[in-house]
């Protein structure tokens, strides 16, 4: 069986466009949203997680790699979506959550991270190693050498636990690795310009012959057959209100200096809200993995306060789940997942802890008071027949189909369809080639 993302590489080697979404993201509803948008299409899904998310101790999620494999096969088999099908990730891994450490410490960890997202059977690696640690230089910029020395420290680590998994079954599928050190943080930028510095062709080349040299180094000499994708800044990125938009004709040399490459694609992170015709225009230009996680949670936060306000007009005020207010609540008890990313005065902060585009909310959707009350929530309207002018009112493109006959008017179905109308099919749309949006049923 071969690599999905190798067969979209030999499918744009013979001229086809054609290009795969990331969706990055560790919520269940999320998750949910895109495997059953894959059932329809019979679709292939990559889904990964950051080693913020999901690593050996835990991650914020409190999942290890085998954990979040094991939740999304779960969904999986919930909404009937092959697992062959999916390809799971691993973004960021590196030493970034012990980038205050020691090297000697911060890269052993590193090492046990990348060995667990391996053995659990992640697919596609992306290996960052582009932050400075403890006793780097505060001075000086982090060598390219240094980066990709460390990076093929992990590269190795990772075909060593591949090659236990091979001992174990003779086809087991070669991981994929994604190199490159200009990489945005990830969930966006504190701030964002309208527009943002491109990643220079001359650093790209120094890149890819930088870990060249860093694999030979360590005694990994076919790596880069293995290494398919290159992460590069092609101008775009996302803050609490500004969006830097893909503009082609400022990326022409940098797609040149690419395709001398020819196993190799480029990998855009924080592509989330870009006009669904730039998303086009960066896959054709070469930008193959387009990354995509916030907008994910965004919409889901969008079509659930949708129904907060369905719920205000159809239950009296002791009845209600009140999920703004507890989910305000919940930010403003542990302020850690926000404060140092919104400035402003009181009113200015509370508005960007509900409607920033970084949505920071998504740290505190596992949260059991906010569980509780999106549970509370949902059970009051799936109890009442919703006014199909209420529903117009609040959820226009989601009433659409259900007015047709087309989707379940049920608080989780609204939610999900939202995620899908919104931001999956319009990923969906720009990279699979003649691409046509499907009707439900």
């Amino acid at each position: 069986m071969s690599h999905i993302i190798r067969s979209i590489i030999e499918k744009r080697k013979r001229g086809i466009r054609c290009g795969i979404p990331s969706f990055c993201t560790a919520n269940p509803l999320a998750i949910e949203a895109c495997l059953e948008q894959g059932v329809r299409f019979n679709d292939s899904i990559l889904i990964e997680a950051t080693a913020n998310q999901v690593n050996q101790f835990g991650g914020y999620t409190g999942m290890r790699p085998a954990d979040f494999r094991n939740m999304v096969y779960e969904i999986a088999d919930k909404v009937g979506f092959p697992k062959s099908n999916i390809i799971l990730g691993g973004d960021h891994l590196g030493p970034l959550t012990w980038y205050n450490e020691p090297e000697e410490s911060a890269m052993q960890k590193a090492e046990d991270l990348v060995r667990e997202y391996v053995a659990a059977g992640y697919k596609k690696i992306h290996l960052d190693t582009s932050m400075r640690l403890k006793d780097d230089s505060k001075s000086e910029p982090l060598g390219l050498d240094k980066v990709a020395r460390r990076g093929a420290r992990l590269y190795k680590a990772c075909q060593e636990e591949y090659e236990k998994l091979l001992e174990k079954n003779l086809h087991e599928i070669q991981p994929v690795y994604v190199i490159g050190s200009e990489v945005p943080l990830p969930g966006g930028e504190q701030s964002c310009e309208d527009s943002m510095a491109i990643t220079r062709v001359e650093d790209l080349h120094a890149t890819v012959a930088a870990y060249e040299k860093a694999f030979e180094e360590f005694g990994c000499q076919n790596a880069m057959e293995n290494v398919i994708g290159i992460v590069v800044q092609p101008g775009v990125e996302f803050g609490d209100e500004n969006i830097a938009v893909y503009d082609r004709n400022k990326t022409t040399e940098l797609c040149e200096a690419v395709r001398q490459y020819p196993g190799l694609v480029m990998e855009g992170h924080s592509t989330d809200y870009q006009p669904i015709f730039r998303l086009e225009e960066m896959v054709a230009d070469g930008i193959a993995i387009l990354k995509v996680g916030p907008a994910l949670t965004f919409a889901l936060r969008e079509a659930v306060f949708a129904l907060t306000m369905i719920e205000n007009e159809m239950f009296p005020v002791e009845k209600q789940s009140h999920f703004q207010s507890i989910l305000e609540t919940a930010m403003q008890a542990d302020d850690s997942y926000w404060k140092k990313y919104y400035q402003g005065n009181t009113r200015e902060k509370r508005l960007k802890r509900r409607y920033s585009l970084s949505d920071r909310s998504r740290y505190y959707m596992t949260d059991e008071r906010v569980v509780a009350s999106m549970e509370k929530l949902f059970e009051n309207i799936d109890s009442v027949t919703i006014p199909k002018g209420l529903l117009h009112q609040f959820l226009p493109s989601q009433y659409v189909k259900v007015r047709e006959g087309l989707l379940e008017c049920k608080a989780r179905t609204l939610v999900k369809q939202h995620i899908i109308d919104t931001v999956i099919e319009e990923y969906n749309y720009a990279t699979k080639n003649n691409y046509v949006v499907r009707q439900l049923g």
